[in-house]
């Protein structure tokens, strides 16, 4: 099958960084579905991870992780699907990913796709929302809380996760959701996402807060530059306030969240896929609940762009726009 992978962690202009190579079609495991991939998007992960060091001579690594597709072949230890049905996932990031023709998806980390998207419009959701829902409901546990007058600042929500969460929290939750965004484009984006207000990030945070009307808030998810704004945050926030964040900041001092007891949740959506854990299924769950609610018109797709088809040339040009951390919504790319 085709597949575009990275032997070596290279910068995203060297023509080497991504190229297109031949793998043997995979084999199910018992809880496994092989999917025929039809559309995918790009994240900050696959930078990332293609930023890290790989061995010399090592195997291709095929990134990818938000994908659409139609299931191909089945393991022997699969419930929820059978080869036809069409079905969206983030999968994980300890096996091969979704920028290849077909890949190998637990079924417990993945559900039926919206009926009422296509396929560059579905693949804009899946990690974003998973990323979102365990930031929400799993991390700061707003569905085990009255939320009404409780007030969350959300930090870069214009790109991906924030697109989604936001509308995750507006739809199912009464509080208060600020978000940040730097640009007169991002700023309507977030607004038209749901936004109860929006400020600059360019400026300090708990100064911009301030002059939106707001003293403080209850809860901060912060999901880029963490360590350029945990200041202000610290300020920001009210005693015993929370701090979630996604992003892989420099070293931040979280001694400094001691006096007000501030308390800080950490969110990797592939965490569950990659040990396992007991609740693995929760993945099936939420993205079978999002797809509901897309279809119920209570979610909009964040697709910002389409780049064209799945190549070695498009997925270098959609690495290179999100490490210039200038998207709005989500870059997707569709066939091969």
């Amino acid at each position: 099958m085709k597949a575009f992978a990275f032997t070596k962690s290279l910068p995203i202009d060297h023509p080497d960084a991504l190229h297109a190579v031949e793998l043997p079609l995979p084999t199910p495991e018992p809880h496994d579905i092989r999917v025929a991939v039809s559309a995918v998007s790009v994240n900050p992960v696959d930078a990332k991870v293609r930023k890290s060091a790989l061995p010399e001579g090592g195997e291709p690594r095929v990134l990818g992780y938000d994908a659409v597709g139609v299931v191909d072949a089945v393991g022997s230890a699969v419930t929820r699907f059978q080869p036809g049905d069409r079905v969206w996932y983030a999968g994980s990031i300890a096996r091969q990913g979704s920028n290849a023709e077909y890949q190998l998806v637990d079924e417990r980390i993945a559900s039926l796709a919206p009926r009422s998207l296509t396929d560059v419009q579905a693949a804009a959701l899946p990690l974003t929302a998973i990323t979102a829902w365990e930031l929400l409901f799993d991390r700061l546990e707003l569905g085990m809380r009255d939320t009404k007058g409780k007030t969350l600042l959300v930090v870069g929500a214009a790109g991906g996760v924030g697109s989604i969460l936001i509308q995750l929290a507006k739809q199912l939750t009464d509080i208060t959701v600020i978000g940040t965004a730097s640009r007169p484009e991002s700023q309507a984006w977030v607004t038209s996402l749901g936004a109860d207000a929006v400020i600059d990030h360019r400026q300090p945070l708990d100064d911009a807060l301030n002059a939106a009307g707001y003293e403080q808030v209850d809860m901060v998810i912060s999901l880029n530059q963490t360590d350029h704004h945990f200041e202000a945050i610290i300020n920001a926030l009210k005693p015993q306030g929370k701090l979630a964040l996604i992003d892989d900041p420099e070293l931040i001092d979280v001694r400094k969240l001691k006096l007000k007891s501030l308390s800080l949740h950490w969110e990797l959506m592939f965490t569950r896929p990659l040990f396992s854990t007991e609740d693995i299924a929760k993945q099936h769950d939420l993205l079978s609940e999002v797809a509901a609610m897309v279809d119920s018109g209570r979610l909009t797709t964040t697709l910002g762009e389409v780049l064209g088809p799945i190549t070695a040339d498009n997925l270098t040009r959609a690495h290179a726009l999100i490490e210039s951390n200038r998207t709005v919504g989500k870059l997707v790319l569709e066939g091969f």
